[in-house]
């Protein structure tokens, strides 16, 4: 396997898009290629110490012209600079909206010296925000002016071609996501102090912990997780720990206020060093809108823990009845009582948990993922360019 030169884009956040982008940067570095994150700012923490792993800042200076800074134009000229400094073989962009735009003005600048382009859709860059007709013209010609495109579902494959009006032609490569399952790995023994200062006013500190991770937007209908938890505490002194930030937090918060569950629910916010507490969890609940994957139900999968959620997108295809249960799209009651016939029967829950465990190291562990990466690395840098192809 020859050594690669490859930028990696991705956006500054906690969001499954960058931290596939930043697990994947860390990964290929390891394996020996050169990789230059670029972003405006570092996605997830400081990346692991690799001479081989560098970053480059996306600055987009304001002006009082602009409302908004053109972000799309800086980040532009820094995969510019950046692939001409370092000689890229791949430009590999996550989230289209508006990465693929930026990329494909680059290559425009660089002529017959631009890199190749993949782009990786990640959900609501094709579902949500790409398809949106103030956006979808643009998107969709810059993600087909990509060499490849990466998606992490069999679900997400069809809604790209369908809402992005993709071509036939266009390579489409289906790679399921995948995750660290030494850091996400069961815990050997539960650490009920930890659980214990979380909640200490609460007057059942030892029953059920429920558990939610994600961006706080409202297709992950959080207040739904609240909801559960009133149903499933009608039978059972439940708890529930929920990580993560965005605009639907304010929300969620006053709606377990409002159904007098402030004692039992804790918000630990943005972290990343939230594997401890995802631990003691007895159920994880993801009632997203849709998924066109589910990272966060993966992470809890490798960590031993039942996923339980909404028959919606590409979430059946990572959670099988063997690992959690699904139920029809919004039925909170169904929902909580899922989650009920599971903890009640503590043989049914550590059976699920096992067989979550087995189902992300047998099918989603980052050495095998990282591998297939090369191999499709490769066979794009060996095709002529998507431009000589038009």
């Amino acid at each position: 396997m020859s050594r690669f030169s490859i930028g990696i884009v991705c956006l500054p956040s906690l969001g499954g898009s960058a931290v596939v982008a930043s697990e994947l940067a860390a990964g290929l570095a390891d394996r020996g290629h050169d990789v230059h994150l670029i972003a405006k700012a570092l996605p997830n923490g400081p990346p692991p110490a690799n001479e081989r792993l560098s970053f480059h800042r996306v600055n987009v200076p304001g002006y009082p012209l602009f409302e908004q800074p053109p972000y799309t134009v800086a980040l532009a000229c820094a995969i510019v600079e950046v692939a001409r400094d370092h000689r890229l073989g791949v430009v590999h962009v996550h989230y289209a909206v508006p990465h693929a735009t930026s990329a494909y003005l680059a290559r425009q600048v660089l002529g017959r010296q631009a890199p190749r382009l993949i782009t990786s859709l990640h959900g609501t860059d094709v579902l949500r925000v790409g398809s949106l007709p103030d956006y979808r013209s643009v998107t969709s010609f810059a993600v087909a002016q990509s060499d490849g495109v990466v998606v992490p579902s069999v679900f997400l494959e069809g809604e790209a071609h369908r809402l992005l009006e993709l071509p036939e032609c266009l390579s489409v490569e289906i790679m399921p996501n995948f995750v660290d399952t030494e850091r996400f790995s069961p815990a050997v023994v539960r650490d009920c102090d930890a659980l214990q200062a979380l909640f200490e006013d609460a007057d059942a500190p030892s029953g059920p912990l429920l558990f939610h991770v994600s961006t706080f937007r409202a297709i992950k209908r959080v207040q739904d997780v609240i909801d559960v938890l009133a149903h499933v505490r009608r039978e059972l002194p439940a708890r529930l720990v929920l990580v993560g930030d965005g605009p639907e937090r304010a929300a969620a918060e006053a709606h377990a206020s409002k159904l007098g569950l402030e004692r039992w629910v804790r918000f630990l916010g943005k972290r990343r060093d939230f594997v401890n507490y995802l631990q003691q969890a007895d159920v994880f609940l993801l009632p997203s809108e849709t998924e066109s994957f589910g990272l966060a139900a993966l992470e809890a999968m490798s960590t031993g823990i039942p996923v339980f959620g909404y028959r919606v997108g590409g979430l059946p295809e990572l959670v099988t009845d063997e690992v959690g249960r699904l139920v029809a799209p919004f039925d909170v009651d169904a929902l909580a009582q899922a989650v009920l016939d599971v903890i009640r029967v503590p043989a049914t829950q550590a059976a699920l948990g096992r067989a979550a465990r087995a189902r992300a190291l047998e099918h989603y562990r980052a050495e095998p993922a990282l591998e297939r990466y090369e191999g499709y690395l490769q066979r794009v840098l060996e095709r002529a360019p998507a431009r000589e192809n038009q």
